[in-house]
C-alpha cells in the first residue's frame, strides 16, 4: 500500500498488520489506537526520523509505534494516570526510547513549547461521546460549543509549531447531538485546520472491524440511522 503515494485516496483495513503490531508489543485483545494506521501515517506523510507532536496523546501506542520506527514523539495528555500508564509501558517495551508525554492542558501546554514539529498526528475527543475525566480542562466534558472552542485554539496552536511544507494527520469520527442528529465534527474539523491556515490534503477512510454491526443495526434501524463502521483520517499541508 505504500506504494500508493502521498497524493491517493484511500480506504483501507489493515487486518492482519494489526494483529502484527498487537504480537510485537505484547498488548493481547485489548481496544487500542490502530497501530498499523500509525505506521503507514508516519511513513507516508513524516521526514525519516522526524518529531512527532500529539495534542491529545490519550494512549500509548502513537508514541510507542513513532519511537520504535525511529521518530521522536511528543505528546500531551491533561491526565496523570493516563501518562503515567503511558510511561510504564514504553519503559517495557522501548528501554531507554521512550517517548515524551507532558501531563497539562494542551491549550496551555503548547504555549510553553518553542520547537518545530514534521508532523501533527493524533486523535482528540469526538465531543463528549467519551467522558474521560472532570479536570477543568478536559474538553470531553464541555457542551459542543465550548468543546469546539477549546479545539479549535488546541489545532491552531499546534498547526503553529508544525514546519512548512509538513502534513498534520487527526483521525475523527462523526458523533450524534442529544437530538439524535450529527453534530457535524468531522467537517468542523476541516475548518478548524482550514483557520489554521492549512490546506485540506488528503483523506482516508479508516474501516473498523464490522464483527457487532449486524447486531447494532437492529436497534439503529428502528430510527433510520445507519450503522457506523468508520473513522476519517483527515491529512492536512502547511
Amino acid at each position: 500500500m505504500s506504494e500508493i503515494g502521498r497524493d491517493a485516496g484511500l480506504t483501507f483495513h489493515p487486518g492482519s498488520d494489526k494483529q502484527i503490531w498487537k504480537e510485537k508489543f505484547n498488548i493481547g485483545n485489548v481496544s487500542i489506537f490502530d497501530p498499523t494506521l500509525c505506521e503507514l501515517m508516519y511513513k507516508w506523510f513524516c521526514d525519516e526520523g522526524g518529531k512527532v507532536l500529539d495534542p491529545f496523546a490519550g494512549g500509548s501506542v502513537r508514541g510507542i509505534v513513532a519511537n520504535y520506527l525511529g521518530y521522536k514523539y511528543t505528546g500531551i495528555d491533561i491526565r496523570q494516570e493516563q501518562i503515567d500508564s503511558n510511561v510504564e509501558q514504553a519503559r517495557k517495551i522501548l528501554p531507554g526510547n521512550e517517548p515524551l508525554w507532558i501531563v497539562g492542558d494542551s491549550n496551555e501546554v503548547l504555549d510553553s513549547i518553542d520547537e518545530k514539529f514534521d508532523m501533527v498526528f493524533s486523535c482528540p475527543p469526538y465531543a463528549n461521546l467519551e467522558k474521560y475525566s472532570d479536570l477543568p480542562g478536559d474538553i470531553s466534558n464541555m457542551d459542543y460549543p465550548e468543546f469546539m472552542k477549546a479545539y479549535r485554539s488546541i489545532v491552531k496552536k499546534s498547526c503553529n509549531k508544525l514546519k512548512e511544507g509538513c502534513m498534520a494527520v487527526f483521525v475523527v469520527g462523526e458523533v450524534r447531538g442529544k437530538d439524535g442528529n450529527y453534530l457535524g465534527f468531522v467537517p468542523d474539523t476541516v475548518q478548524a485546520f482550514k483557520d489554521a491556515g492549512m490546506h485540506y490534503y488528503n483523506e482516508a477512510v479508516l474501516l473498523n472491524s464490522c464483527g457487532t454491526a449486524m447486531f447494532r443495526v437492529g436497534n439503529c434501524m428502528r430510527t433510520r440511522k445507519l450503522v457506523k463502521t468508520h473513522q476519517n483520517v483527515l491529512v492536512f499541508k502547511k
